[in-house]
């Protein structure tokens, strides 16, 4: 296996629309982990993947006056070079065409890629 820079991976799958609350602190640290010169990639997965439609792109997320769109934290996470993918097999659940998706993703993604990268001594990972 081919070492490549430091990174980390980031799973969303527990921040669903019914916990915006929640779905704010991922985003938040894939950008201080990419401050910190890391590549970061992020699968959304489950019910998480709404997040990534483009129709929820104004929901506010986070908690306290603090809350700001779906949309600013995809826009700052892409403005940084960190890498959001929607899980396949979320989206084949829930019916779903990569056209409903944000620009800022970079399309699909699956379990098994997210485990490979995983496994490079070079990155770690976090669920959310």
């Amino acid at each position: 296996m081919k070492t490549v820079a430091p990174g980390l991976l980031i799973m969303v799958w527990s921040c669903d629309l019914q916990k915006p609350e929640l779905a704010a602190t991922p985003f938040m640290v894939a950008q201080a982990a990419a401050a910190l010169d890391l590549q970061v990639e992020m699968l959304f997965t489950a019910q998480a993947v709404q997040w990534l439609f483009l129709e929820h792109g104004d929901r506010l997320i986070g908690f306290g006056p603090q809350r700001l769109s779906v949309r600013h934290y995809l826009e700052a996470a892409a403005d940084v070079g960190i890498e959001i993918r929607a899980c396949s097999q979320a989206m084949h659940a829930l019916g779903c065409r990569s056209d409903t998706l944000a620009p800022q993703c970079a399309g699909l993604g699956g379990i098994v890629a997210f485990i490979e990268r995983g496994q490079d001594p070079a990155w770690r990972a976090l669920v959310f």
